[in-house]
């Protein structure tokens, strides 16, 4: 067990061996000269990046340099389109794109020869536009509107090292709250601070902690709900990659606060590198002393144990959550009793996301004014997002709450590609809404997204252009939701199916007056009657479409007609008479014999026979077919 001295000693030490990335070079262990990190996450590892950093390795022993560079693993560094990603320190070289090919020329240019290999710089400053000379990471494009507190450690540490974790002032703020403050103190603290819940509605933190403080009982647990299952949804999955040490401090504090001596992640079994290095840290952590008996020699007692889940969407509910991990299949319980009453096996239970639960710790170093200062006075500190869709740069943004949507569009994600217009962004995931383009300069708060009918869910953002259908979008989310429904409660198993059913007659060309009218009224009452937050909030994709895009579902009703040309059975593939030369080759091409005509003069696609493949519009070589 190590003592809270100890641990100042090992992160004392601990800092100067990672100065270097963090640029402090009076600090620097003088043997080692550079630090070579390698993103390790998800995205990144999918594309190679372990190979990369083993390649790193042997090529540092070829060119007799192995003592200067360090090779380190890292988490996520959220520029996820341009990954593999490769940074060098001290210079801060952001080398993107990196293939195995690449990484002799990085090591003999860059590490011996001290030559940038410049084809492979990141120095987009913004716009499209590139730096004269090297650039700083926080002033490039994807990077400098951002401000990285949940984030911190992600792509700076070795998230499997508990001694990189020690340097940034890990578990300081564990032996700060067990040897300096109560735990009325603690959730004081908290609640100054404004910390609202990540992971949906944004409940306050610190009156989910206040509630099971106050219950009266022998046994009380604390959850961490690491569940993502909305689409495009990459939050969560990246802290605990990138710095796993994070959470498990956090759910010690929060067991200190509320009484609890136990807690459980449940984590998607889809995560595999997550869940590795959480195994990784939580068992470091016990060696150290940090999860156990008798933590820092205190009376205080807290261990952590993981729990997977099969990535059934509803188990993100909290009590369905809570019902997985007792082993039964994941329902959700009608409320009240709230879990900080009665949760895990019947006993006070506090569930927090990872995002919250990543601020935790900074907030008891730092203070609550710190973290109030940022965002706006209703939805204090940063948002964590997973930028996709059709957008330049996607990837994991964190932003102070208030930063309007333009900012993350156009400067962060670095626009739309292809010259094409946005058309909408989706936030919330399936519980949440579209916001369209005459929308953009809204702030990003929790406020603000509810005023104008979405919400900001667990940060998922969904970026869409003018070839989106809005009526198929909300199609999509449906389909989900549907298809996630427990089939608990009637409104949700029965009233989503029946909304989905109108939505397929719409977009297949068979919407009949009312319908709108009909969706309305079943989503309003879905949600004012279903059991559960996914029932409840199944319609708002729905609603907001047909709020804000109102037009397109009355051309697919009354017109037959898909404005964006995405809904096949109404979509028409048209030959422009004008730029047709007669070649005839989309004739030829063509699997069901549709087009007609006769060579040198235009021709003609039979709507009857086609089949909406595309294939005439990929063989044209003079861009005469479009699909309307």
């Amino acid at each position: 067990m190590k003592t809270l001295a100890q641990l100042a000693e090992i992160r004392a030490e601990a800092k100067k061996a990672i100065a270097i990335r963090m640029q402090d070079k009076s600090a620097s262990d003088n043997k080692v000269k550079r630090h070579v990190l390698v993103c390790g996450g998800t995205g990144c590892t999918s594309s190679g990046s372990v190979t990369i950093r083993e390649i790193f390795e042997k090529e540092l022993i070829a060119n007799g340099i192995q003592d200067e560079v360090k090779i380190v693993q890292t988490g996520c560094f959220g520029l996820c389109a341009l990954g593999p990603v490769v940074i060098v320190y001290p210079e801060g070289t952001f080398y993107s794109q990196v293939t195995t090919d690449d990484v002799s020329e990085i090591v003999t240019s860059h590490l011996v020869n001290g030559e940038l290999v410049q084809r492979l710089v990141y120095d987009d400053i913004g716009g499209g536009k590139k730096a004269d000379g090297p650039v700083a990471l926080n002033e490039t494009g994807f990077y400098k509107d951002q401000n990285r507190i949940a984030l911190r450690n992600c792509g700076v540490i070795d998230p499997e090292c508990i001694d990189e974790y020690i340097a940034t002032d890990g578990y300081l703020a564990l032996g700060k709250v067990l040897t300096e403050m109560t735990p009325d103190e603690v959730i004081s603290v908290v609640l100054k601070s404004g910390l609202r819940g990540r992971g949906g509605a944004g409940f306050p933190t610190a009156r989910k902690w206040q509630f099971a403080k106050n219950s009266v009982s022998d046994k009380k647990y604390v959850v961490c709900n690491a569940d993502e299952g909305d689409p495009g949804a990459f939050m969560d999955r990246s802290v605990l990659e990138g710095d796993p040490h994070a959470v498990i401090e956090a759910m010690a504090i929060a067991g200190y606060a509320i009484g609890a001596d136990e807690g459980f992640v449940y984590v998607r079994a889809e995560y595999p590198i997550a869940v590795k290095r959480l195994a990784i840290a939580i068992e470091q952590a016990r060696e150290y002393g940090i999860l156990g008996k008798n933590v820092f020699g205190t009376d205080f007692s807290f261990d952590v144990h993981i729990r997977l889940g099969s990535g059934a969407f509803v188990c993100g509910e909290e009590t369905a959550l809570l019902t997985s991990i007792e082993g039964n299949r994941g329902e959700p319980r009608p409320r009240p009793p709230f879990p900080a009453v009665k949760g895990l096996f019947g006993q006070p239970t506090i569930i927090n996301n990872v995002e919250t639960l990543a601020n935790v710790a900074q907030i008891i170093n730092k203070g609550a004014d710190w973290f109030k200062a940022m965002g706006t006075e209703k939805s204090a500190g940063t948002k964590v997002f997973a930028l996709g869709g059709k957008i330049n740069h996607t990837g994991l943004v964190e932003i102070d709450m208030g930063t309007p949507l333009r900012t993350i569009i156009e400067d962060i994600g670095g626009g739309i590609p292809n010259g094409k217009k946005f058309k909408a962004a989706q936030t919330g995931g399936p519980s949440g809404g579209c916001i369209p383009a005459s929308l953009i300069d809204t702030p990003v708060d929790y406020e603000s997204l509810m005023a104008i009918g979405s919400m900001m869910g667990s940060g998922g953002l969904i970026v869409m252009d003018e070839d989106n259908c809005m009526v198929d979008i909300a199609k999509f989310f449906l389909e989900f939701t549907v298809d996630e429904s427990c089939g608990k409660c009637t409104p949700c198993r029965i009233g989503t199916r029946r909304m989905l059913d109108i939505l397929n007659r719409i977009t297949e060309g068979k919407g009949e007056e009312g319908d709108i009218e009909k969706l309305e009224e079943l989503a309003n009452n879905i949600k004012a009657t279903a059991l559960c937050g996914l029932g409840q909030t199944a319609p708002n994709p729905v609603l907001s479409t047909i709020r804000y895009f109102r037009d397109e579902y009355e051309a697919h009703i009354r017109e037959k007609r898909c404005p964006a040309g995405q809904c096949k059975a109404l979509a028409r593939f048209i030959i422009d008479r004008e730029l047709c030369k007669g070649c005839s080759l989309c004739a030829r091409k063509c699997p069901v014999n549709a087009i007609e005509g006769v060579v040198k003069s235009p021709f003609v696609i039979d709507q009857d026979k086609c089949i909406k493949c595309g294939t005439c519009i990929d063989s044209c070589k003079f861009g005469a077919i479009s699909k309307k």
